[in-house]
């Protein structure tokens, strides 16, 4: 909390946004945590109003719920992860099907070079936040590349909670050395222009991801010690 500093050239709800959903990603707010209002903006010497616009938008990206009037911090549930990854099978393996079809030598580079990068920063045992946004890059762009907004639209009104549960994606021994492989594979496909079988791939990564995530959510419903690592 002590480093962060005001840029009065951004607004300042965008900056406390950003700030308390960092917190959130980083455990500094704890899942079920409750988040309070006064208390933020005693702490930014700042008035309630753009505190509270920051409140807003992530309570609409669901990683701030309101119970009680109360509000507090997002916690994952076995339903909800099953909920989001079934959207996101639906989606993502549509858009790499689209992208696979239409994708160009330079855009095929770009996704080359983020997993030379993803596949360097593991080597390099870069922090976990940098490889986990390589990762993020990696879905971001076959996204972008399928040059349809609206299925974008759809995909971004998840990214609040998507990027909660990559990072919880990542528990577990070798996880960065796996998800790379795996998108290594959906690459090959898109690479081949076989749309059909990136398609599958795309699904049966994150088919993959979910089993992880179920085990990592079980485990820590079973083991305090471990959820509070989590």
């Amino acid at each position: 909390m002590s480093n962060f500093s005001v840029e009065k050239q951004v607004p300042y709800y965008e900056q406390f946004y950003h700030a308390i959903k960092q917190m959130i990603f980083d455990g500094k707010y704890k899942p079920g945590e409750r988040i309070n209002e006064t208390q933020l903006a005693k702490e930014f010497n700042v008035s309630k109003s753009p505190i509270r616009e920051a409140v807003r938008i992530l309570e609409n990206e669901g990683l701030l719920l309101v119970k009680n009037s109360k509000v507090i911090v997002y916690e994952p549930t076995l339903k909800d992860v099953k909920d989001i990854y079934f959207c996101r099978k639906a989606l993502e393996s549509f858009a790499v099907g689209l992208t696979t079809r239409i994708i160009n030598d330079a855009e095929l580079k770009e996704i080359e070079n983020t997993l030379s990068e993803t596949e360097k920063a593991i080597k390099a045992k870069k922090d976990a936040n940098t490889i986990i946004s390589l990762n993020e890059q990696f879905h971001n762009l076959i996204l972008a590349y399928t040059q349809n907004s609206r299925l974008q639209k759809q995909v971004n009104d998840l990214k609040g909670l998507m990027y909660f549960f990559r990072i919880l994606n990542f528990n577990g021994e070798n996880r960065a050395e796996i998800i790379l492989e795996q998108h290594r594979q959906i690459f090959k496909f898109i690479k081949e222009g076989d749309d059909e079988q990136a398609a599958k791939e795309m699904i049966k990564h994150l088919e993959l991801d979910v089993e992880h995530l179920v085990e990592v959510l079980t485990d820590s419903e079973k083991n305090p010690e471990y959820k509070e690592s989590v």
